[in-house]
């Protein structure tokens, strides 16, 4: 029932219903917190960093697309994973500015800035790039890679969002990952 529920909601909001927004929010929270879980879970050891103001920083990045075109609840959650991958690009950048001496920009989140250490972001800026160069040959694997790493979604899911199959999916999936893996290691 939620699912349905869900996708009458984004069909208000492409029907510029923008009230719809804050019904759906409620329904999604916990997904949404989920992702931002997932997206946080490979951070610095012993931090306390908040998810909740990743949830939140998505959700003002959501609300604000006036274009935005979501077909079902998969395609939302998919939307909100590249926010978030997005939002922890945009700090990681930044904390590798700081390293290297530029000056600090007034930043929201100042849990989530103090969460990514240099290694991290480095790492995470490492995967963008890889990931930008596999999009110039795979479009579609660079975006499995991004669904599965950054937003923790199922090949099942993948495959609603992108209209493929979970075969496709899963055979793009593997051929995409071992690109991935080859480009990021360190050279011998």
């Amino acid at each position: 029932m939620q699912s349905q529920e869900v996708t009458a909601l984004l069909a208000d909001l492409q029907a510029g219903r923008q009230s719809a927004m804050n019904q759906l929010a409620p329904l999604l929270y916990d997904e949404l917190r989920r992702l931002a879980h997932h997206k946080l879970r490979y951070e610095r050891a012993h931090h306390t960093l908040n998810t909740t103001a990743l949830v939140h920083e998505a959700y003002l990045g959501l609300v604000e697309q006036t274009q935005a075109t979501w077909q079902s609840r998969a395609h939302f959650l998919a939307a909100a994973a590249q926010t978030m991958r997005f939002i922890l690009l945009h700090y990681a950048e930044k904390r590798r500015a700081l390293k290297r001496g530029g000056e600090a920009v007034g930043v929201p989140l100042d849990d989530l800035h103090e969460a990514i250490t240099e290694e991290r972001a480095d790492e995470l800026l490492a995967l963008n790039e890889a990931l930008k160069r596999l999009a110039d040959f795979d479009p579609q694997g660079a975006s499995i890679v991004a669904y599965r790493y950054f937003a923790g979604l199922t090949q099942g899911e993948i495959a609603e969002v992108m209209g493929l199959s979970e075969r496709t999916v899963r055979r793009r999936w593997l051929r995409a990952k071992t690109w991935i893996r080859r480009e990021l290691q360190p050279p011998t």
